[in-house]
């Protein structure tokens, strides 16, 4: 999956067709990522931590882009939202 499909489907600008590729953001965030560049061992670790609730892709697109970029600063290396996803991305897309 590219970015840019994953930013569509945040967005939530996907088809259903284009949605039966998708991946999960607990497969793009897995423990090996955020235990390598986070505080936290699992990505609903570091929405716990933040006191932000997702259960999908819509919810992290209804989380305040400011807030998420200063969680992110805080409780990662990296220094927004967008360079977490674009990392991850890459990273999983390399596999």
């Amino acid at each position: 999956m590219s970015f840019d499909e994953l930013l569509k489907e945040l967005q939530g600008q996907k088809t259903d067709e284009e949605n039966k590729n998708l991946i999960s953001l607990e497969m793009l965030f897995n423990e090996a990522f955020m235990s390598k560049y986070s505080t936290s061992k699992s990505f609903q670790e570091f929405l716990e931590k933040g006191n932000f609730t997702a259960k999908s892709q819509e919810d992290i697109n209804n989380i305040h882009a400011e807030l998420f970029d200063r969680h992110v600063v805080r409780e990662t290396n990296f220094d927004s939202w967008q360079s977490m996803l674009d990392t991850a991305n890459m990273e999983y897309a390399a596999k």
